[in-house]
């Protein structure tokens, strides 16, 4: 091969477009990395929507739940960020905020190194201007360079383990993380009742992360119920609440109270996206339970809401933003532990990396009409 094709969207609501880029010269402490699958997230969506707070280097590749292999190798990189040795043809996926080991944050507080002042962030802060210009997942190849960018990290998924399994690594991890930090704040223990707002990727992934992480009773509350709500009951979900059919806040409280019993769940975690779902989630919480806001990674907007609920109801709240790169092997680990446990693959719709397949995959997700759209550049290697 001669050229490498990736995908770039010109700015929130754009179109996208595949462009072609000249194979690059792979550096001595760099890789060149086939993607086998990559997931379209909902922070993707929301940047096509133009709700990220942030500035943008647009034009820019979107993708960061990347599952790929390696093609070539440079002769100073030969271990992953763990120690794991790498080589030609090692299996990889690279989370997309990676902390630069330096600033304040990952000096100070590692374990909140995901709020590294200066991170690398594939997907999304490295523009397509800057060479070789494969820095997003919706292409059929990655590049790292870790002389160019320290702070990039690679990690080595299982030699047997599915490319679309690694894709789904990502977001499983941050599902993890945010049960972690419940679990530190004394929020969440074993046999504990959950409820999941929302339905869609982080959803599903967060109702089996409940699961294999000691919950007792887990609900699931979203929409729709094809393909979503039936999934979520796939994955564990003992019961769900579709918002479709019960349109109001105070009548879902009530269901979700009916289903729980008692004074309602001990940890109400949304991964919905929309606002909205904090207001009404602590109103499904007992009294001293904890609320875990891990949904709202890009800024959908206010809402109205009154702060003595949290304080008489004597409520933990906390947020979750990502996960550290050390968090990344419960993630992967419980992947390949359970991948005959639960239909994994069942979550993913695959579409193929051209315009129209790309253009696809992002309106469908935005439609519902899929859990989790998945590109693949490389059918044969994730069949």
């Amino acid at each position: 091969m001669e050229s490498i094709r990736v995908c770039t969207h010109a700015g929130p609501g754009s179109e996208p477009v595949i462009r072609t880029v000249p194979w690059p010269k792979v550096g001595k402490k760099a890789a060149l990395i086939k993607v086998g699958a990559c997931g379209v997230c909902g922070t993707d969506l929301h940047i096509l929507k133009g709700h990220w707070p942030k500035p943008l280097p647009w034009p820019f590749t979107l993708g960061h739940e990347i599952g790929g292999v390696i093609v070539e190798c440079g002769e100073e990189l030969t271990e992953d960020f763990m120690s794991k040795p790498l080589e030609v043809g090692s299996k990889v996926m690279i989370p997309p905020l990676m902390p630069c080991g330096r600033c304040y944050y990952c000096i100070h507080y590692p374990q909140t190194a995901n709020k590294c002042l200066t991170p690398v962030y594939y997907g999304r802060y490295l523009g397509f201007d800057k060479a070789p210009h494969m820095w997003g997942g919706w292409a059929e190849f990655v590049y790292v360079d870790l002389e160019m960018l320290p702070g990039t990290k690679i990690y080595k998924l299982p030699d047997d383990m599915s490319l679309r399994l690694g894709a789904l690594s990502e977001p499983l991890t941050s599902c993890i993380r945010a049960f972690n930090r419940a679990t530190r704040a004394g929020g969440f223990s074993w046999g504990d009742t959950v409820v999941i707002q929302g339905s869609g990727p982080i959803g599903i992934l967060a109702v089996a992360a409940a699961r294999e992480m000691g919950a007792g009773r887990v609900i699931c509350v979203g929409a729709p119920e094809e393909p979503r709500l039936k999934l979520a009951r796939e994955f564990g979900a003992e019961a769900t609440v579709n918002i479709e059919e019960i349109k109001s806040p105070e009548g879902r409280i009530a269901r979700v109270r009916e289903i729980v019993g008692g004074f309602g769940a001990d940890l109400v975690m949304d991964c919905s996206g929309h606002p909205t779902a904090g207001p009404e989630g602590i109103e499904m919480l007992r009294d001293g339970g904890t609320y875990v806001e891990m949904g709202q990674f890009t800024d959908a907007g206010s809402i109205e809401t009154s702060w003595h609920r949290i304080c008489t109801k004597d409520l933990n709240v906390l947020g979750s933003w990502g996960f550290t790169g050390n968090d990344l092997p419960l993630g992967v680990d419980m992947l390949y532990r359970t991948r005959d446990k639960y239909p994994w693959l069942k979550m993913q719709t695959i579409y193929p990396f051209t315009e129209e397949g790309v253009a696809q995959a992002v309106k469908d997700a935005m439609a519902m009409k899929t859990v989790k759209s998945t590109i693949v550049p490389w059918p044969e290697l994730v069949e």
